[in-house]
C-alpha cells in the first residue's frame, strides 16, 4: 500500500460494509396473524361451502353429506339456476332500481354535506343531526303509512303502468333514497370538514361561486369517499328484499333477490340449486367491489394518516 502523496501519511484502510440485521417478527405478531387468518376463514366458510355445494349433484350430498369428498362436479346447477328462475329479467329490474337510487342519493347527499360543512349555514349542525337521526328510525314502523300513501299517489302512464306510485319502481327507489340519504350526508360532511380551508379561500379569491366551489373543487377531492359510499350503497340496495316485496305486486317487476324464491319447490327444495342461484346473485356486487376496490380502500382509510 502506497502512502498518501499530499500528506505523507499511510492510507486509511477501507471501511468494512455495515450489515443491518434482519428484523424478526415479534411473537405477538404471530398471534395476530393466526387470529386474523382464523377470522377470515370463519367468514369465508359459508361462501366456500355454498360454492362447493353448487358444484355437486343433490343426490351426491344427500347420500354422502355436504362435507364428504365429491364424486362428480359440474356447472349444470348454474345453468339451471339462471334459466329456471328467469334471472336475466330480475337482473334488469334490480339495475332499474339500484343505479338511479345510488346516483340520486350520492348527488343529494353531496349537496347537503357541502352546505352544512363548507358554507356558513345557520342551523347547519341541527340539519346534520336531523339527517343522521333519520337512520335511527326502524324501517318496519313506516311500512303501513307508506303503503297507504303510495296507493293514493297517482302517476302518469309513462311513469307507471299501474298509474299509481304503488306497484312501480319509483316507490322502491324513493324509499331507498330516503333511508340511505342520512348516512351518506353524515359520511360526506365528516370528510368535507377535513379538506384544507385554504383551498376554498383560494377559490373564493379567484372569483369562484358556490356552484364552482362545489362542482369543480370539492367533488373531485371527495372521489374516494364517493366511491366507498357508492360501493356500500349499491350493495345494500341491490340486496334489499323488504321494500320490493311490500311495494311491488307484479312479479315481473321484482328485483333479483326475489328470483331465488322461484328455485324453492312447494314440497322439496334442492339446496344445491339454491346455492348456485345465490352465487349468481352475488356476482354483480363482487364485480362492483373489484372495479372500485382502489377507491373503496382509499375511502375507508381516510384520516388514518396525515401528511
Amino acid at each position: 500500500m502506497s502512502a498518501d502523496i499530499s500528506t505523507g501519511a499511510p492510507p486509511r484502510p477501507a471501511a468494512a460494509p455495515v450489515t443491518v440485521p434482519k428484523s424478526r417478527p415479534r411473537k405477538g405478531r404471530w398471534g395476530v396473524h393466526i387470529f386474523l387468518t382464523a377470522v377470515s376463514l370463519a367468514f369465508l366458510a359459508p361462501l366456500l361451502l355454498a360454492v362447493y355445494a353448487s358444484l355437486r349433484p343433490y343426490e351426491d350430498t344427500a347420500q354422502h353429506g355436504y362435507f364428504s369428498w365429491p364424486h362428480h362436479l359440474s356447472f349444470d346447477y348454474y345453468r339451471r339456476a339462471y334459466t329456471e328462475s328467469g334471472m336475466g329479467k330480475y337482473f334488469a329490474n334490480t339495475l332499474l332500481i339500484a343505479v338511479p337510487a345510488v346516483l340520486v342519493t350520492l348527488f343529494l347527499a353531496s349537496f347537503v354535506a357541502f352546505a352544512v360543512s363548507r358554507l356558513k349555514l345557520r342551523g347547519g349542525l341541527v340539519l346534520l343531526i336531523f339527517f343522521t337521526a333519520g337512520n335511527l328510525l326502524p324501517q318496519q314502523v313506516i311500512v303501513t303509512p307508506l303503503y297507504v300513501l303510495f296507493n293514493k299517489i297517482p302517476l302518469p302512464w309513462w311513469m307507471s303502468d299501474s298509474l299509481m306510485m304503488y306497484d312501480s319502481y319509483w316507490a322502491v327507489i324513493l324509499v331507498n333514497i330516503g333511508f340511505q340519504l342520512g348516512f351518506c350526508v353524515f359520511v360526506l360532511a365528516s370528510f368535507m370538514r377535513t379538506l384544507p380551508q385554504e383551498i376554498m379561500e383560494a377559490a373564493i379569491v379567484d372569483g369562484a361561486g358556490v356552484w364552482t366551489r362545489f362542482w369543480h373543487v370539492t367533488l373531485p377531492l371527495c372521489r374516494p369517499a364517493l366511491a366507498a359510499l357508492g360501493t356500500l350503497e349499491f350493495t345494500w340496495i341491490y340486496n334489499d328484499f323488504l321494500w320490493a316485496l311490500i311495494f311491488i305486486s307484479n312479479p315481473d317487476k321484482l328485483p333479483i333477490t326475489s328470483s331465488l324464491n322461484n328455485l324453492r319447490g312447494q314440497f322439496f327444495t334442492d339446496y344445491n340449486l339454491l346455492a348456485a342461484g345465490s352465487i349468481l346473485v352475488a356476482l354483480p356486487t363482487i364485480l362492483v367491489f373489484l372495479l372500485l376496490q382502489r377507491h373503496f380502500i382509499a375511502g375507508l382509510t381516510l384520516g388514518s394518516t396525515k401528511g
